[in-house]
């Protein structure tokens, strides 16, 4: 080695040390942090925190289409792979994973998405994540995700998943919650509601898993699916699998830059939900046809299809919703409606109509919402089994005041986005029972919902009607329908 190639040193004899490099900010990559952090401290869901942070990035970044297809794979994958990648982590980190700061493990699940999850280069995936660290946490910290990144990567998502989870002959629930990244009671509660064998749970935690389409709704008489597919383009928009109303973005795209959509006379909805609506406005009523009642309204999807409908026939809704914001997006979404409407803020377990006022009632009630997680995949992480206790006495006085809200002859739909049987046909039941308590009579009874599904197969035995994921393409949306006899 010649003189001139030597690295040059000090006074003292030794070698002079790199100089300092300053971290380079990768703005997509911290704009995903900032988003899971936002849903770890402040509980947000993904997709309220996710729009606006990527609309800011396009003024002030330079976000091109590109940039925020990936920060948003970035960020609904890692929250949906959340416990597959706890528990990577966990085998290659020398403490309780508890013990690890938030902010740190939101960088690793970060990390480790792009390793096992996407098909970003390994080197790219460790330096990127690395820079990342050294930016939010500093150099200190950024070493021990340097060292954590490197062990994972030495094995793709199947060969850990061989590693950490258990075999399914062993403990079939934990084998099923590692692999789809589910926690445990979720997976018993969704294997329960769904029963049969491996292959449907496992077609169902698959298909939370996958990002769903955005899938957009033309309000009756006020916006057609024509309208839509040539705003969409035809080249990028699907009819609606069930519903005629529906129109599917298959490329995704921003539906707020749609006119129809901006004025309200369109909006997004799930077909799940447009098809509970549908249902409800489909099943027939003995006498008259006049006055509808949407019982929780809030944040007014339902609202506005169930307006429109009701406006074709003459009708009118009353829109009710407990809390005062949540009304005001009710008020939004219903504005312009072509027929006579309402929106009021009230309780519905104290409501302030007569009892037997309306001919349809609809009644949503809060729930858990395991049946939309693929559109909010925190929400799996954040729940817990006593979260349904809680739910439980809001959601039979629910529907109790619906039964009394609704006249003889009249309906009533019980829709929750949740597939759990503590939400659905247990409360149905219970409140059924309770009705006939003591020496009178049972003064409601179910009918058959599949008739008024719109041809949607896979229904099950009736008479209530449960969607599925996998099955429809829809959030898991339950419906039964009940109709006053006495």
């Amino acid at each position: 080695m010649s003189d001139q190639s030597r690295p040059p040193r000090s006074a003292a004899g030794q070698r002079q040390a790199k100089p300092y490099r300053r971290p380079k900010k990768d703005p997509v990559r911290m704009l995903a942090f900032e988003a899971l952090r936002a849903v770890d401290e402040r509980d947000a869901y993904a997709n309220l925190v996710l729009p606006p942070l990527l609309r800011k990035a396009r003024q002030t970044e330079g976000f091109e289409a590109r940039d925020a297809a990936l920060a948003t794979e970035l960020v609904y994958g890692t929250l949906r792979r959340q416990g597959t990648y706890d528990a990577v982590i966990k085998a290659c980190i020398d403490r309780p994973l508890r013990e690890v700061d938030p902010p740190v493990l939101d960088v690793l699940s970060l990390g480790a998405h792009q390793l096992l999850g996407t098909r970003i280069p390994t080197h790219a995936a460790v330096s990127a994540s690395v820079e990342l660290a050294r930016v939010v946490l500093g150099d200190g910290r950024a070493k021990f995700v340097n060292a954590v990144l490197r062990k994972i990567a030495a094995h793709d998502l199947d060969g850990w998943l061989e590693i950490v989870a258990p075999p399914y002959e062993e403990d079939a629930e934990e084998h099923l919650a590692v692999y789809h990244s589910h926690p445990r009671w979720v997976v018993s509660a969704l294997w329960d509601a769904l029963g049969g064998g491996r292959a449907g749970i496992e077609d169902l935690l698959e298909a939370d898993n996958e990002r769903p389409e955005v899938t957009l709704v033309a309000r009756p008489g006020r916006s057609t699916t024509d309208e839509l597919v040539e705003a969409v383009g035809e080249d990028s928009a699907l009819p609606g699998r069930w519903s005629p109303y529906a129109v599917r973005m298959a490329e995704g795209g921003e539906p707020g830059a749609l006119e129809a959509v901006r004025d309200g006379r369109a909006g997004v909805q799930d077909e799940g939900s447009q098809l509970v609506a549908m249902a409800l406005a489909a099943a027939p009523v003995e006498g008259r046809d006049e006055r509808w009642l949407d019982g929780c309204a809030g944040p007014g999807g339902k609202a506005a299809l169930l307006g429109a409908l009701a406006a074709q026939r003459g009708a009118f809704l009353l829109a009710s919703e407990k809390q005062p914001h949540r009304a005001r997006l009710v008020e939004r979404a219903l504005a312009g409606n072509p027929g006579p409407y309402q929106v009021i803020a009230a309780d519905g377990t104290r409501p302030p109509w007569r009892p037997g006022s309306f001919d349809r009632v609809l009644m949503d009630v809060p729930c858990s919402g395991l049946g939309a997680l693929r559109r909010r995949p925190e929400a799996r992480w954040r729940r817990r089994p006593e979260d349904l206790e809680g739910f439980a006495p809001l959601q039979r006085a629910l529907l109790r005041e619906a039964l009394s809200a609704v006249r003889v002859g009249g309906v009533v739909g019980y829709a929750t986005c949740s597939p759990h049987l503590a939400e659905t046909r247990v409360v149905v039941d219970d409140v059924l029972r309770g009705r006939g308590a003591g020496a009178s009579p049972v003064d409601a009874e179910l009918i058959d919902a599949r008739p008024y599904m719109a041809g949607v197969p896979a229904l099950g035995d009736g008479p209530d009607v449960q969607l599925w994921p996998h099955l429809h393409g829809t959030d898991a949306m339950y419906l039964a329908l009940i109709r006053r006899t006495g």
